[in-house]
């Protein structure tokens, strides 16, 4: 009964997000070509610099509501209340220090300034979108799949309709808070008709939550520099064309992380409460994922990397065919990104999140190491090559490294059992 309605689930999101997909492909790729590659990259620094600071306004609370929820279901309301509001105040805060970096950092630039803030505000937006959690603890996915997804259509409506009058990028910056503050109402709407319990803010439950969630903020944020530094990086040496070309690759890289996305949390329920009835099915379960996993990311690696010309040019035009050879490179360490999501489940489960920060440390070091010597030789080629050495480090070699990491590792190395997949 259970697997049957883990398989519903997964088909309820892997099905929404499939249309979420491509109507935001549709969208991004015509944006892209409307602001050209120096805006689009400037939209692209304000993402990067708001990834930074999502692993602390969400202060880790993200990766681990679902458990909390499903450990104490009495106080669902309580626990979704006070995580809301503590992860509401964070944001506040990150965007009143992203505003002051960019005022140090990129001083006189009136534009960067402005675009940053505004794309910012959906830190604020996600705070209160953390309720999804309760419906994924509850196998309920399908609620928070189509909400997303009609607002995903509404919003993506309303950016056509910012290309068609031609609006400043000022308005593209800002309408990526409008989806996460609908989808956010909307959400409670449900949450409520459901029967949900009313939300409620509790001090020691605020304690209890960030004693548990607190191995992810540093982790989180080590992580994020990691996946964040090269675009920045670019930034500051070459500009917002470089920036434009390199996002591009890695868009294109990354089109079908929905699907890996939804498999993963589909999933996710099924392997934590195997693990926490000590059932036999766990590793299996665990072995399978990574079987899964493993294989789609290499098979669309393959696909791109022999017909990237063809990608890019298709998607987003002659501007950005600069982006190939970096996309040729960059496709590759999908693989390793998605090894570590599915790596994340497994430390929840065992419950070693405690050894997030060094696995991160490693990886944020090597990353910057990387970055400043690959970036000023080969530009966003070598900003690729640094990615892709840094991924297979940080979510491959680096569990040989961590002593209590190496069981992971014999479940990766099981999973290339394609047999797992049918099992």
């Amino acid at each position: 009964m259970f697997k049957n309605k883990v398989a519903k689930n997964a088909l309820w999101i892997i099905g929404c997000r499939v249309v979420q997909a491509f109507l935001a492909l549709v969208v991004n790729l015509l944006t892209a070509r409307y602001l050209g590659p120096s805006n689009y990259g400037l939209i692209s620094y304000a993402a990067s610099l708001v990834a930074f600071v999502l692993p602390v306004m969400q202060l880790g609370i993200n990766n681990t509501l679902v458990s909390e929820i499903i450990a104490d279901p009495e106080k669902e309301g309580e626990t979704i209340g006070t995580s809301i509001v503590l992860t509401s105040l964070s944001a506040i805060a990150c965007i009143i220090a992203i505003a002051g970096f960019v005022s140090i950092s990129n001083k006189g630039e009136k534009d960067t300034l402005i675009v940053c803030v505004l794309y910012s505000l959906l830190l604020i937006a996600q705070s209160c979108e953390l309720i999804q959690y309760w419906f994924q603890a509850k196998l309920l996915s399908k609620y928070t799949s189509l909400t997303v997804l009609g607002v995903f259509v509404v919003v993506s409506a309303y950016k056509i309709y910012l290309l068609f009058t031609q609006k400043s990028v000022y308005w593209f910056a800002v309408s990526h808070a409008i989806d996460y503050i609908l989808i956010a109402i909307f959400l409670m709407i449900i949450y409520k008709k459901l029967g949900g319990q009313r939300f409620r803010f509790s001090l020691q439950t605020a304690k209890k939550i960030f004693s548990s969630s607190k191995h992810y903020i540093v982790a989180g944020i080590m992580g994020t520099v990691l996946a964040q530094t090269d675009r920045i990086m670019l930034k500051m040496m070459y500009g917002n064309d470089e920036v434009g070309f390199y996002s591009a690759a890695v868009s294109i890289a990354t089109l079908s992380t929905f699907v890996f996305s939804a498999i993963i949390d589909s999933m996710r329920p099924l392997i934590l409460k195997s693990k926490e009835d000590n059932s036999e099915h766990y590793e299996r379960h665990m072995c399978r994922l990574y079987a899964i996993i493993i294989y789609l990311a290499l098979a669309q690696s393959v696909v791109i990397s022999a017909f990237a010309k063809h990608f890019v040019w298709l998607l987003y035009g002659e501007a950005y065919v600069p982006a190939t050879s970096t996309l040729q490179i960059v496709v590759w360490y999908t693989t390793f990104t998605y090894i570590g999501a599915v790596r994340a489940v497994w430390i929840l489960a065992e419950k070693k999140q405690k050894y997030l920060w060094k696995v991160s440390l490693f990886g944020m070091i090597m990353n910057i190491c990387l970055n400043l010597v690959f970036i000023p030789l080969w530009s966003i080629k070598g900003a690729a090559i640094a990615t892709l050495i840094t991924q297979l480090f940080s979510n491959v070699i680096v569990n040989y490294i961590i002593k209590p990491f190496r069981a992971n590792n014999k479940l990766i190395f099981k999973g290339l059992n394609i047999k797992n997949i049918f099992k």
